[in-house]
C-alpha cells in the first residue's frame, strides 16, 4: 500500500505537470513529451518504490491504456480540422495515405526481414506498427483549435494523416497476426484477409463513424437549446462520443479507429460555427494531455530498466534508417508534383512522428498470435520512437516558427505607391 500511495503522489505531480508544462514550453524549443520522457527516466533511475516497467508482460495494460490515449487524440484531431472534406481539398493527405503509408510498411518489413533477420510475420508487423504517424505525440505540428483559421498545409496534411492513418496500418497488423498463425506467407487465407481485414473493417468503419457522428450531433445540437448548451461548458459528451462510437464500430468488427476520426470531422463539420466545438475540444486535448504524462513517464521508465537491452548494433541502424531515411525520403518523393511548395513538403515528409500507437499495435498484436522475436520488437519500436520524440521535441516548434514566418511575409500584399494625381 505504501507504493501504491507514492504511485498516486507521482501520478498527482505529473497530471499537475501536464496541466501548466504546455504552457511554460510554449515558446521554447522544447516539446512536453520530451520533458516527460525525461522525467520517467529519472524517476525510475532513483531507489523510489515505483512498478517495474515490463512490456511484454504487462502487454494487456499497455494496450488498453494506449488504446484510450489514441481514442482522444483521434477525436480532438477530427474536431481541430476546419478544412472540409473534399478529394481536392484533402489531395496531400491521399498522397500521404495511399503512397507514402504503403512505401513506409514495404520497407520497414524488408529492414526487419532482410536486416533485422526477423520471421515473415514479425517483419510484417514490424513494418506496420512504425509506418503511421502518430496522433498523440505530435501536437505541436496539428492545427489549433476548431474555428481560429489560417491552417496551413503543413499542419493540415499531418494532422489528417494522423487522423486517418492509425486505422490504415491495421489490416498490415492483421496480416502479420495470420502470418503468424499459419507459421508463413503461403498458409494465409488472403482472400479472407482482404474481404474481413480490409474491405469491411475499413469500409464499416468509416460507415458507423459517418452515422453515429451524424445522429450524435443531431441529438446534442437539435434537441438540446443552443444557447443552454453554449452555457453548460460540459465536455463529458467528448467522452460519450468516443465510447459509443468506438464501442459500435468494434462490435461490428470494424477499425473503431477509423470510426471515431471520421464522427469527428462530421462532428466538426455539423455545427461549423458553434461556440460547443471549443468545448469538445478542450475536454479531449485535457484528457490526452493527462493520458499522455502518464504513459510517457512509464515510458521513460522502461527505457531505463531493460526495454532496450536487447539491441543489437544493427537494431540501432535500422531504427536510424526508419526515422532519418524511410519516412522522409519516401514521403518526400510520394508528395512530388503534389501542391505543396518545397518547404512545406520536406516539412511533412520530416515530421511524422512515431508514437503511442505503434506501442498500441504491437501490443494488440502479441496479444492475438506468438511473434518469437518480441523482445526484440519491443526493443526497437521503442528506440524508433525515443529518436522520434528527440528529433522532433526540439526541431518541431523552431522549424514550424519560421515555416510561419515565411508565409506571412510572402503572403503579406506589397504596398502601392501614393497616388498624387487630384
Amino acid at each position: 500500500m505504501e507504493n501504491y500511495k507514492f504511485v498516486l503522489l507521482v501520478a498527482g505531480i505529473a497530471l499537475l505537470g501536464a496541466a501548466w508544462l504546455p504552457h511554460l514550453l510554449k515558446r521554447r524549443a522544447l516539446s512536453f513529451p520530451v520533458v516527460y520522457v525525461a522525467l520517467g527516466a529519472l524517476l525510475y533511475l532513483l531507489p523510489l518504490p515505483l512498478p517495474e516497467i515490463r512490456p511484454a508482460e504487462d502487454r494487456a495494460a499497455i494496450e488498453k491504456l494506449t488504446e484510450l490515449t489514441v481514442l482522444v487524440a483521434l477525436l480532438g484531431a477530427g474536431i481541430r480540422i476546419d478544412t472540409r472534406f473534399g478529394w481536392r481539398r484533402w489531395h496531400v493527405t491521399w498522397r500521404l495515405l495511399g503512397l507514402a503509408m504503403p512505401l513506409t510498411i514495404i520497407g520497414g518489413a524488408l529492414l526487419g526481414y532482410g536486416v533485422l533477420g526477423y520471421s515473415a510475420a514479425a517483419a510484417v508487423l514490424f513494418g506496420a506498427v512504425l509506418a503511421p504517424t502518430d496522433p498523440v505525440l505530435a501536437s505541436d505540428l496539428q492545427v489549433g483549435a476548431p474555428g481560429e483559421g489560417g491552417e496551413d498545409p503543413v499542419r493540415f496534411s499531418l494532422t489528417s494523416e494522423a487522423g486517418l492513418n492509425d486505422a490504415l496500418a491495421f489490416p498490415f497488423v492483421w496480416l502479420a497476426i495470420a502470418v503468424a498463425a499459419a507459421s508463413g506467407m503461403r498458409g494465409v487465407d488472403w482472400m479472407g484477409w482482404l474481404t474481413l481485414d480490409v474491405l469491411w473493417r475499413l469500409g464499416g468503419g468509416l460507415a458507423v463513424g459517418w452515422g453515429l457522428g451524424y445522429a450524435l450531433m443531431h441529438v446534442v445540437f437539435r434537441v438540446e437549446r443552443a444557447d443552454s448548451l453554449s452555457r453548460s461548458g460540459d465536455g463529458l459528451t467528448a467522452l460519450a462520443i468516443i465510447l459509443i462510437v468506438y464501442g459500435v464500430a468494434e462490435l461490428l468488427h470494424t477499425y473503431g479507429f477509423l470510426a471515431v476520426f471520421v464522427a469527428a470531422l462530421v462532428i466538426r463539420h455539423y455545427e461549423r460555427d458553434h461556440d460547443y466545438q471549443g468545448t469538445l475540444n478542450l475536454f479531449a486535448e485535457q484528457c490526452e494531455r493527462l493520458l499522455i504524462a502518464l504513459l510517457l513517464i512509464g515510458f521513460g521508465g522502461a527505457l531505463v530498466t531493460g526495454v532496450l537491452a536487447p539491441l543489437r548494433w544493427r537494431d540501432i541502424g535500422a531504427a536510424l534508417a526508419i526515422v532519418l531515411v524511410l519516412r522522409p525520403i519516401g514521403t518526400w518523393l510520394c508528395l512530388a508534383g503534389s501542391p505543396l511548395v518545397e518547404r512545406d513538403r520536406w516539412a511533412v515528409a520530416i515530421f511524422g512522428v512515431r508514437g503511442i500507437g505503434s506501442f498500441y499495435y504491437l501490443a494488440f498484436a502479441a496479444g492475438h498470435a506468438h511473434f518469437a522475436e518480441a523482445g526484440s520488437l519491443w526493443a526497437v519500436v521503442s528506440l524508433v520512437v525515443l529518436l522520434s520524440v528527440l528529433l522532433h521535441g526540439f526541431t518541431a516548434k523552431p522549424v514550424m516558427d519560421r515555416l510561419d514566418r515565411w508565409r506571412a511575409r510572402f503572403a503579406r500584399p506589397r504596398s502601392r505607391p501614393v497616388s498624387t494625381d487630384a
